[in-house]
């Protein structure tokens, strides 16, 4: 069949085979031009192993480190009638270019919150590597079922305490507006930090522990968000700030349970994911945020952000470096004086008329297309392909 996006607000409903394979090529290729890690880790387990953030942190140490690695994710293969979705396609593009290296890869397709899944790939663990010496934990989802109670918990994206008012952009439009959020309520908070804390990371690690799979020494790290201030209201002061709050409440105990220097939390620049583009503002945000950085020859990806993540902490001989909250930030770039002062001039006067000039809304969209394998160089968007692609390791 012939595969064309269907986009649909922050959705697109289809993904290219052959541009995912493409996509993940080419991070492998940076990451393979990147001069050599000084400690890397050689057996890794990636929690939400196949888009953005995730996927990086499973080809960073693979094709920087040679890791053996097993990733986790919940995603849709390809049938005969319809495309998979981008991270299946990205699971099996990474799988086989793991095998082309002589690289040990192994996916596990499921619910990662159930304890059947930790029970899987506990078992995988022992019989392929025996311990795990990395824990990176990237889930992003919008619900999850605590599998101590059975409950199904949906995080929202809304403030605390009073509604926000905020320019906002339309992504399928290009029209610049304005949104209105409701407050949330105490139990829509409960329910965010449920699903979006870090409960089930704990659990993640407290199963791997009592299974004896973790190696001395083993770090694991969580990822964070803090943002400019701006989205305050809707991210860092709103419900997903109550719940990255307790990711750090997390790595505190499990500092405490192993030592310091076993769990951190890395705040992590803003990129267009598919969790992002899902958040209000956020979107008009990133778009002004890429030209001020491309500008300033700082701009980032994922792969470059998570390659500087290993390469100049979670690798480095002398360890990472903290803030004053024990966090690794590699937002440092993005949160520098100049450039929000840059940013923030840009909000004040972006415009629908003006959007084109003031932002790189054109680099959002780019990129928004190439998470689903789209826009990729040397992929031929006309002809037919084979959605079946089953992982290699099934």
């Amino acid at each position: 069949m012939i595969i064309q996006p269907k986009t649909r607000g922050f959705i697109c409903t289809t993904a290219h085979p052959e541009g995912c394979a493409a996509n993940v090529q080419s991070q492998i290729d940076y990451v393979k031009s990147c001069p050599p890690m000084a400690n890397p880790p050689k057996k890794v387990l990636v929690i939400g192993a196949s888009t953005g953030y995730g996927l990086a942190s499973r080809i960073v140490p693979a094709f920087a480190g040679g890791a053996s690695t097993i990733g986790v994710f919940f995603e849709k293969p390809g049938t005969d009638r319809k495309s998979g979705s981008a991270g299946w396609y990205n699971s099996v593009a990474f799988e086989e270019a793991a095998a082309d290296a002589g690289l040990y890869a192994k996916s596990f397709n499921g619910d990662a919150f159930s304890e059947e899944m930790k029970t899987t790939v506990i078992e995988a663990i022992k019989a392929d590597l025996g311990q795990v010496d990395s824990i990176v934990y990237s889930l992003a989802s919008p619900r999850r079922t605590d599998p101590t109670d059975g409950e199904t918990y949906r995080s929202v994206l809304k403030p605390i305490g009073q509604s926000y008012t905020q320019k906002n952009l339309n992504t399928d439009t290009g029209v610049v507006d304005s949104i209105t959020i409701e407050p949330c309520t105490e139990e829509e908070i409960a329910h965010t930090v449920k699903v979006m804390g870090g409960e089930d990371w704990e659990l993640w690690i407290a199963a791997l522990k009592e299974a004896g799979v973790l190696a001395d020494g083993f770090t694991t790290v969580a990822y964070s968000y803090i943002g400019p201030d701006l989205t305050y209201p809707i991210y860092t002061n709103g419900t997903i700030g109550k719940a990255k709050e307790h990711l750090e409440e997390s790595t505190a105990r499990l500092n405490s349970e192993f030592g310091e220097g076993t769990a951190y939390v890395s705040v992590n620049k803003a990129l267009v994911t598919q969790a992002s583009s899902a958040i209000p503002v956020v979107p008009l945000y990133i778009s002004l945020l890429y030209k001020v950085m491309k500008e300033a020859g700082l701009h980032e990806g994922t792969i470059e952000q998570i390659q500087r993540l290993f390469a100049d902490h979670l690798s480095s001989e002398g360890g990472p470096q903290l803030d004053d909250k024990g966090r690794i930030r590699i937002d440092d770039w993005e949160m520098r004086d100049n450039i929000q002062s840059a940013v923030d001039g840009a909000w004040e006067n972006v415009t629908t008329e003006n959007l084109s000039e003031v932002s790189d809304f054109s680099g959002y969209k780019n990129e928004f297309l190439r998470l689903f394998g789209f826009g990729l160089e040397g992929v031929d968007y006309e002809a037919e392909t084979n959605p079946e692609r089953p992982l290699p390791s099934e």
